[in-house]
């Protein structure tokens, strides 16, 4: 029916030609965006809604109001809003508030609209959750909210509904949608909020722009967030995947914060990912908008299926960018012990343990050849390694990196039954060469390019580290504290050529 009762709610298809009046509409909200204030007095958000009528592209709602508190504050895409005295005008009259495939949109006034929000199809309950100042409930609410249930029970919204990248597909400064799974959000200042999302995938490596020297003074950082999480935190996450951090542009930082619930999935609609100290962030904007989706979204298992098949494959956790193998530039002891991701070694359940892994070492402290060695001849070096998971630091130390000669016994492999192996002469530089050689050596683990910058390897503009393989032990240096105090060094690797 276009009119419903003496309420005259019109449904969506019936309103769109009402151009200039206003109307009453009751809809499924399928997208909304981050609240953000105008230029003026004012704050803003829009809406996406869908009825039976009218199942897409939708109308977009665009919601004016004097502070955030009085913007409607959806709990989740698929619920349902109820909005009195609307205007509907053509798009024409605001080109920037365009709406994708409709002609028109409508407008909420703060002076004379209303709204109500509803729970969706998952809710029995037919009192609303959060009502406008000029909201007047009348019994007849209870019946539309019903219908639009009843019809919603079997109608799919789908996250698959639109086309969606994977982070190993982001690329910097473009806008895209990602369909994602919360896994922490957390106050990193005052007022100033980073989300921690993942899909599964690998984020594609990025090129490092920090010169060799930097790391004296201004190291690159091990995470984006001011101080490290913790380890309880940490064993949370997929061992498997990039954790994105997303941001939020400055001016929205307390906005749509209480949509992102860890455990949900969503669809962040026309995200930005850019590059900070050669990791990638996600940054909210204000015209970026969400979706979420319930998990028993066709995308969603699809998505939990893909992460299941890598998990349980043969090179599950070697990074998706390695493939069809990492460079040769390294040869470890170990050929027959799998590969685990540096968030395995992070969350690992014991303190000392081994591991092998496919990371990238993108910074070396100190970072002159001539200073890799003690005035005594020991090997004192902290690399920065990283894989899509996380970041660390490493030490070629001692004996891992001369050809001293030992036997391993005692703390076997991570997941792995190998407690006692071969002695061995190879180690990290294969003894004490040159400095000309460890140059050489070094240039090849950190990517720099010598065709580009020559003998100045301060110079160089840009680095791109290849894969490696490399054998790592955890170890803590106070008893008392043992995982406060925990570190890791290289062993049982050999850097060739």
């Amino acid at each position: 029916m276009g009119m419903r009762d003496d309420y005259k709610f019109l449904q969506i298809k019936d309103a769109l030609p009402c151009l200039n009046q206003k109307v009453n509409l009751i809809g499924v909200i399928v997208e909304h965006s981050v609240p953000r204030w105008t230029k003026g007095t004012d704050c803003f958000c829009s809406l996406k809604i869908i009825d039976e009528s009218h199942q897409g592209p939708g109308i977009t709602v665009n919601i004016f109001c004097e502070d955030m508190e009085k913007l409607p504050r959806v709990a989740s895409a698929g619920d349902i809003i109820l909005l009195a005295h609307i205007v509907v005008f053509p798009n024409i009259r605001i080109s920037f508030m365009k709406n994708h495939g409709c002609d028109v949109y409508a407008l909420f006034n703060k002076k004379f609209s209303a709204f109500a929000l509803y729970e969706g199809k998952y809710c029995s309950d037919l009192n609303p959750y959060q009502i406008s100042s000029k909201f007047h409930p009348r019994d007849q609410d209870k019946k539309f909210i019903a219908e639009l249930r009843e019809w919603l029970a079997g109608f799919q919204l789908e996250a698959g509904s639109k086309e969606s990248s994977l982070l190993r597909e982001i690329r910097e400064g473009e806008r895209f949608d990602l369909v994602c799974k919360i896994l922490h959000k957390c106050e990193v200042t005052e007022d100033k909020w980073m989300i921690f999302v993942w899909d599964g995938t690998d984020a594609p490596p990025v090129t490092i722009q920090s010169k060799l020297e930097d790391e004296v003074e201004n190291p690159l950082p091990l995470q984006l967030e001011p101080m490290p999480l913790s380890r309880e935190i940490l064993c949370t996450f997929p061992a498997v995947g990039t954790i994105l951090r997303v941001i939020i542009d400055q001016g929205n930082e307390k906005l749509g914060i209480h949509l992102l619930n860890t455990g949900k999935w969503v669809r962040f609609v026309n995200i930005i990912c850019e590059v900070h100290a050669g990791l990638w962030r996600g940054v909210i904007k204000p015209f970026t908008k969400l979706q979420c989706f319930p998990d028993e979204d066709p995308l969603i298992l699809q998505r939990q299926r893909l992460y299941d098949e890598r998990i349980f494959s043969k090179w599950e956790r070697m990074p998706f960018t390695s493939f069809p193998w990492h460079s040769r530039i390294t040869e470890t002891d170990y050929r027959h012990v799998p590969f685990v991701t540096l968030m395995d070694v992070l969350t690992c359940l014991k303190v000392t343990a081994k591991f092998k892994c496919v990371v990238r070492a993108v910074a070396a402290y100190p970072w002159q050849a001539e200073d890799f060695c003690s005035p005594s001849g020991t090997y004192r070096i902290r690399l920065t390694l990283e894989d899509p998971t996380a970041r660390i630091h490493a030490f070629v130390y001692a004996k891992d990196g001369d050809t001293s000669e030992s036997i391993i016994r005692g703390v076997g492999f991570y997941n792995h039954k190998c407690f006692r192996v071969r002695k061995t002469k190879e180690k990290f530089f294969e003894g004490y060469p040159p400095v000309d050689v460890l140059k050489r050596k070094r240039n090849k683990l950190l990517g720099v390019d010598e065709s580009e910058c020559g003998k100045r390897i301060n110079d160089a503009p840009t680095r791109n580290p290849p894969w490696i393989e490399c054998c790592l032990k955890s170890y803590y240096l106070v008893k008392t504290d043992a995982w406060g105090s925990r570190n890791y060094r290289i062993f049982g690797t050999k850097l060739v050529g």
